[in-house]
């Protein structure tokens, strides 16, 4: 295995609009990040990677992006990027960018000429179809709910959109458009960025028949109707050959509806594609077939199988980074662990699983204090597009109470991890001076950075004494993985091993004491998240790291 900088790095995913406000205008900005970066910094993690900061208007939060080569106003000017650029890499950190090739925003101007009845050069820049029997083209859904295609009158036609209306997808079909998004990672690259993190890329290559999918699990559409498609691995092989092998910089890919058995073909070091996926298979462990809003409940030892299977399949030459939660998922302590009676401990565990798995790391902001998910009373509260589409179509036309729907949305909505940053117990959380594009989560009184800066015991210290024997111990980036008791219904054990050492987690994910189920001795306690504990019980979410010679 090929040792690099970003195998052996931590990525800190920042959301820019929740994580500071530099300007009293409620959405967090630039300048924002650069006041917090001796924060972060002194957390102990390598790489900021930074949700979309492009022009946009904001339909799916900068997922819908209307200039690729200008900063949205509201956070900031391009010298305000190219300062963060110079401060991030003067404290030896590195910074990616989150950059969307699947979709644009409708008010991209390859759309607005897109959209036009004349013939024109952008007139293939995009999916447009007939109708068939007076509807779409066919029946494929919006990952937002409702249909995929949205007909405009001027065209006589439907567009493609595999999520909101306002993101129509790009035709990669055109060489037109794969040149122009050559330009558009070439401009931020020239610019001196360290990478990108590529939004949803199995998804832009399409199966251009446009079959009708089985609607029964939208899971199973994802995989095998939307990502995949028959010339996926071509367009990103020319990215690679034509744009990211001219620089020193790693790209991870977002991966929907990649499977392990089709993982290698995206990472493999031999296919010159991506250096590294987010697999997302463990993050739908508790979805139904009906997708995020149709839950489940959770079970430990199959979300254990999945990722030693995982971890199997790209144990060769290719590369993950794992995480328990982004943008896009709920807060991983009120997901995973038990964020009321064993909030701080089992936010270390997860912190503990994260760091101590073979991959790069990612740590969403919040994260390293233990923040949890929101509870809003009522929609109103809510801005995320998805929330609000599937509000219409499971409540207003379908048969659920709005009290109902707000308790799935509690525990599975996206909004759950865009409340802002809870830096103290001070008027409006020290985020900011002005009303917050989002409400705060009202726990922001004694969960804060303050507070576990203060606290040798905190959530944050854990982390950074986490993060710390991480970078002590290359067995716990490079080494083998290999699950223990698979079949245990509340214990998480594994080890990390080289030649010269190994290193065992113990994991206890239940809010009840249990037996240690394996002999210690000759284990040297590296870390533990209950003070002084190394006996043969584990306490409640109580996880120890072993090193052994």
């Amino acid at each position: 295995m090929a040792e690099t900088w970003w195998k052996e790095g931590v990525i800190y995913q920042i959301y820019p609009r929740s994580f500071q406000d530099s300007n009293g205008d409620g959405i967090g900005d630039l300048r924002g990040i650069i006041q917090r970066l001796d924060y972060v910094q002194q957390l102990g993690v390598d790489i900021i990677w930074l949700n979309p900061i492009f022009d946009s208007p904001n339909d799916d939060n900068g997922y819908d992006i209307s200039d690729y080569f200008s900063i949205h106003p509201e956070f900031g000017s391009m010298n305000d990027f190219k300062e963060l650029l110079d401060e991030v890499h003067s404290r030896g950190m590195r910074l990616i960018l989150d950059v969307v090739l699947n979709h644009t925003s409708d008010e991209h101007p390859w759309f607005i000429q897109s959209s036009q009845p004349e013939v024109n050069e952008y007139s293939d820049y995009y999916y447009w179809r007939k109708g068939k029997d007076g509807g779409p083209p066919n029946n494929w859904p919006s990952f937002f709910g409702g249909s995929a295609w949205e007909y405009v009158p001027a065209r006589d036609a439907y567009y493609l959109h595999l999520f909101s209306k306002k993101q129509p997808d790009v035709n990669w079909e055109n060489p037109g458009v794969r040149k122009a998004m050559e330009d558009v990672l070439r401009f931020w690259l020239d610019m001196g960025i360290d990478g990108f993190r590529m939004d949803v890329i199995p998804l832009i290559s399409k199966r251009l028949d446009f079959p009708d999918a089985d609607l029964d699990n939208f899971g199973k559409v994802i995989e095998e109707v939307y990502s995949n498609g028959p010339r996926v691995h071509e367009y990103i092989q020319g990215l690679h050959r034509r744009v990211l092998s001219q620089y020193e910089i790693f790209t991870v890919g977002e991966g929907p509806g990649i499977t392990q058995e089709l993982a290698d073909l995206y990472v493999s070091q031999s296919r010159n594609e991506l250096d590294m996926i987010f697999q997302l298979d463990h993050m739908a462990i508790d979805h139904g077939p009906g997708g995020r809003f149709d839950r489940q409940p959770f079970d430990l030892v199959r979300f254990k199988k999945l990722l030693r299977d995982w971890d199997h399949a790209l144990a060769e030459d290719s590369w993950i980074s794992p995480f328990l939660d982004n943008h896009d998922f709920p807060r991983m302590v009120s997901r995973f662990g038990n964020d009321r009676q064993f909030r701080i401990q089992s936010s270390k565990l997860l912190g503990m699983w994260i760091l101590t798995q073979r991959g790069t790391p990612s740590i969403y902001f919040g994260s390293e204090i233990g923040m949890t998910n929101v509870s809003f009373p009522s929609i109103e509260y809510y801005r995320d597009v998805e929330i609000l589409n599937m509000y219409q179509i499971l409540c207003i036309n379908g048969d659920l109470s709005e009290s109902e729907y707000l308790s799935l949305v509690e525990s599975q909505g996206r909004d759950n991890v865009r409340t802002p940053m809870q830096w103290d117990d001070s008027f409006q959380a020290g985020f900011t001076s002005g009303d917050p594009w989002i409400p705060l989560n009202p726990n922001f009184e004694s969960i804060n950075v303050k507070n576990d800066l203060n606290d040798s015991a905190s959530v944050y210290k854990f982390y950074q004494r986490m993060l710390h024997i991480r970078k002590k111990y290359k067995t716990l980036v490079y080494g083998q993985f290999e699950l223990l008791f698979e079949d245990h219904p509340k214990i998480y054990a594994y080890t990390r091993t080289n030649t010269e050492e190994s290193f065992l987690i113990l994991l206890n994910f239940s809010d009840e004491s249990t037996p240690v189920p394996i002999n210690l001795q000759g284990h040297l306690l590296e870390l533990g998240n209950y003070p002084g504990a190394d006996s043969d019980e584990l306490q409640p979410w109580e996880a120890r790291l072993y090193r052994r010679h």
